[in-house]
């Protein structure tokens, strides 16, 4: 049998695949990557494309609504090939670049004082020039034990290491450099690892690489680390969406499929070498100067970057396989730059507190403050860390995917197209909506439901408790396939020619995403016996939260109602952090401390968590004391 072959409109990309590949599988081969906020199980509906000619047969119908169905979409994870098709994927099926957050947006200037701390220029990585004593009949110490009492002359170092290629290399570079030689150096954990060696006195190039490896998004820095100056950044959509949007999808799909874990070890490293390629095109520089990369990344992303099973993290009693991973080889992993460089990760505190928070609580530099201060990632995971120099506790909270679109029936990531901000008028109920990129809608990304669901309650087309309120007068209330629904956006006006709707089970979504996270708060609160008026600072992080609108978050109890002056952005802290640490052997030691100090709270454990997030499930929450400024207004 003929191999079949898939082309793909309007791309006109065609790729060979083997009989029974799903059109999902087929379209990545292909390099399109589509929605599938599931990881291929059918059942979120995101993965719609129409087969305009071939052979497929389809699993399951999976969950698709009537009217895609009637328009001739299926599901592309549902359809497996049988023999030459061609397919069309619509637009709005499609994963296209997100809105990466690089790390430009900062802590308000009068505050930068406190962000990062007093770390001395001192990088994990150095160049040493040598003068290597020349052996004699009489002096007959090997080359190797000349290279090592010379290099600990210059540093301060215990153990020595080499690496079997370059110690192979080793006799003729000393000779070749008539015994002076250029030895690049990694320090980490007080060992001098040496990761490169040119013959003679010659200053080369050392650079490194921070990364920030999230959920959503990879993000990587390019730095020198002979001068410290950031030579480029780069940031893309984590290959491994297609597999799930959330670490609980990407566990199953590593530990439960044939090959899972090596599907999302792959993709990581394919996001990650995509965009080493792109920043060394941009900066016109060669792998073989990479010698140092540091990564931040929550637990399962760590796990999963290195290639290790991240099954037990969610099994109870939720263990990591390791929560401070030992550095290794750039050619174990299969980087892109030089195959000796180093790659260490930050480590984690627990499996749903990871080194990206560590990250963060290093950049903030609050574990040097007097001031009670609450950290916050907001993501998939709600992800927090609370406390001053005198203590810190850290806990997550399982938000879900509803901050980044998934589990709304118009959920999309911070994507071109994706209304982010909405204006009701409350006598009309007529909707204003922004979008990014200032394109026509596709849907509704993040902080554009934080917009909705305040506006909506203002506006009372909601109640406190988020039921639509079905009599108001207006057409954009009516009831849809699954009970009642609004229209934020008719369809003669957006991109994907459908009316962009907000239905009750979105609203619900929502509900128990905002409340899971102030729940949280709410919870480590309790644990170091403080109420919320003791917050003296809160740092918001990561991408999603660079664009909440504060006071919208304030109103729908998301976050605690506390003064605005008290809430600061940070950006994407995680790779900051990476590269504070990169540029400091001080700050990555702070980063090992920091693992291992912050106190975790586990808040499956007991009643109190449920307790909590029950009583968050209104707007903006059943006790209306703890948000005074909201309930002055009502």
């Amino acid at each position: 049998m003929k191999t079949p072959t898939v082309l793909f409109f309007p791309d006109n990309v065609a790729v060979q695949v083997e009989p029974g590949t799903s059109l999902l599988t087929a379209a990545s081969m292909a390099g399109i990557e589509l929605k599938s906020n599931c990881g291929g199980g059918g059942t979120c509906g995101r993965c719609l494309v129409r087969v305009k000619d071939g052979r497929i047969r389809n699993i399951s119908a999976g969950k698709i609504a009537a009217k895609a169905r009637q328009a001739g979409l299926l599901l592309a994870c549902q359809a497996l090939v049988e023999g030459n098709v061609v397919v069309e994927i619509p637009r709005d099926s499609r994963l296209d670049e997100h809105v990466v957050l690089l790390g430009e947006k900062e802590i308000l200037a009068e505050q930068d004082e406190e962000l990062s701390g007093d770390y001395p220029f001192h990088p994990l990585c150095r160049q040493v020039q040598l003068t290597v004593s020349e052996p004699t009949l009489t002096g007959n110490a090997s080359d190797l034990s000349r290279l090592e009492t010379a290099l600990r002359r210059e540093l301060d170092c215990g153990k020595i290491h080499i690496s079997l290629p370059l110690l192979r290399s080793l006799a003729e570079v000393l000779r070749r450099g008539d015994w002076k030689v250029t030895v690049t150096v990694a320090q980490l954990d007080g060992c001098a690892d040496i990761v490169r060696l040119e013959p003679g006195h010659a200053s080369q190039k050392s650079l490194g690489l921070a990364v920030d490896i999230g959920t959503t998004t990879v993000v990587l820095y390019l730095v020198d680390l002979l001068t410290g100056i950031t030579l480029g950044k780069k940031g893309t959509y984590n290959k491994q969406a297609r597999y799930g949007d959330d670490v609980i999808s990407r566990i199953i799909h590593a530990t439960e499929r044939k090959g899972g874990l090596q599907d999302l070890h792959q993709a990581v490293i394919n996001t990650v070498n995509q965009l080493i390629s792109e920043l060394f095109a941009q900066s016109q520089v060669s792998g073989e100067d990479v010698h140092m990369v540091l990564v931040a990344g929550n637990t399962t992303m760590t796990h999963l970057f290195l290639g290790l099973t991240p099954k037990y993290i969610r099994l109870e009693p939720y263990i990591p396989l390791v929560s401070a991973a030992p550095p290794v080889r750039a050619a174990e992993l299969g980087l892109s730059v030089n195959p000796t460089a180093f790659v260490a990760c930050f480590p984690s505190v627990a499996s749903y507190v990871g080194g990206d928070i560590v990250s963060g609580t290093l950049l903030t530099n609050m574990a040097k403050s007097e001031k009670v201060t609450l950290f916050i990632d907001i993501g998939t995971n709600g992800e927090m860390v609370l406390g001053n120099r005198d203590w810190l506790v850290a806990a997550a909270c399982s938000a879900g995917p509803a901050f980044e679109g998934g589990g709304i029936t118009f959920g999309m990531r911070a994507m071109k197209g994706a209304i982010e901000r909405v204006q009701i008028d409350p006598e009309t109920f007529e909707v204003t909506v922004s979008t990014i990129g200032n394109m026509k809608p596709m849907g509704i990304c993040g902080s554009g439901l934080i917009d909705c669901l305040a506006k909506l309650h203002e506006a009372g087309v909601i109640d406190r408790a988020g039921k639509l309120q079905t009599d108001i007068d207006t057409p954009r209330m009516r009831k849809g396939d699954d009970g009642f629904e609004f229209v934020l956006v008719f369809g003669d006006l957006t991109e994907c020619g459908k009316d962009i709707v907000l239905t009750g089970s979105d609203i619900k979504n929502l509900l128990r995403a905002k409340g899971a996270i102030y729940a949280g708060i709410r919870c480590l609160l309790r644990a170091v016996q403080l109420e919320q008026e003791a917050i003296e600072k809160v740092i918001i992080a990561g991408g999603f939260g660079n664009f909440i609108n504060i006071r919208d978050a304030v109103n729908i109890g998301l976050l605690p109602d506390l003064p605005a002056g008290k809430y600061s952005f940070i950006g994407n802290s995680s790779v900051k952090g990476a590269r504070l640490a990169l540029l400091s052997q001080e700050a990555y030691r702070e980063a090992q401390n920091l693992g291992n100090s912050m106190t975790y709270l586990e808040l499956s454990a007991g009643n109190e968590f449920m307790d909590e997030f029950v009583s968050a499930l209104f707007l903006p929450h059943t006790d209306l004391s703890l948000f005074p400024t909201v309930a002055a207004k009502k």
